[in-house]
């Protein structure tokens, strides 16, 4: 079965309603990998599957949870690659919140990446935090899950704003990648200025 087969049958069931209603998507597991995979603290596997599904799937037998657990390792291991290569990321979805933010795929796959982030808080703001935090802004804007911040507020109102911000998602992930797994090889805008 070709990787792209294997995609499509993962997200065939990353997608289905059996799963725990607090489970990811697919959409939202890309995210949470990407966020995982930029992560300097590597996460044990165990662990990260187990989270996305919030509680066991019923798989129909071990073949099925071999494989779809197998599937999500090599997911993130591609994404992994994305990151590192000198291409633009790029998301499994439009970087587009549409008309209704919340059901958009965009907003799914920022809540995901900001889940991987919860899940080792520490290890991302521990070398350069103000940097770390500047360049995830557009994903938590993109989350939602801060609206209710004052300083969220009124970017949410701010439509042009928004989507500036939004279309600089792939760009920070890989600033953020750079800073992450590969901090002597600081991106230029992130490089003192001199004033």
């Amino acid at each position: 079965m070709s990787f792209a087969e294997q995609l499509t049958r993962l997200q065939a069931f990353l997608d289905a309603d059996e799963l725990h209603d607090e489970a990811l998507d697919y959409v939202a597991t890309h995210g949470y990998l990407t966020a995982l995979s930029i992560c300097s603290e590597e996460v044990p596997e165990r662990e990260w599957i187990d989270a996305i599904f919030s509680e066991a799937p019923h798989y129909k037998d071990d073949a099925q949870r071999t494989e779809i657990e197998g599937t999500l390792i090599q997911l993130k291991a591609h994404i992994a690659r994305q990151l590192a290569s000198d291409e633009e990321f790029e998301l499994p979805c439009d970087l587009d919140l549409g008309d209704e933010p919340d059901d958009s795929d965009l907003r799914g796959w920022c809540v995901g990446f900001m889940e991987g982030v919860f899940m080792r808080e520490a290890a991302w703001f521990e070398t350069a935090e103000e940097e770390v935090s500047e360049m995830l802004l557009p994903i938590m804007v993109g989350s939602g899950l801060f609206d209710d911040q004052p300083e969220f507020e009124d970017i949410a109102k701010d439509a042009n704003l928004m989507d500036d911000m939004i279309v600089q998602i792939p760009e920070a992930l890989t600033a953020l990648y750079l800073l992450c797994q590969a901090p002597d090889e600081k991106p230029a805008i992130l490089k003192p200025r001199h004033h």
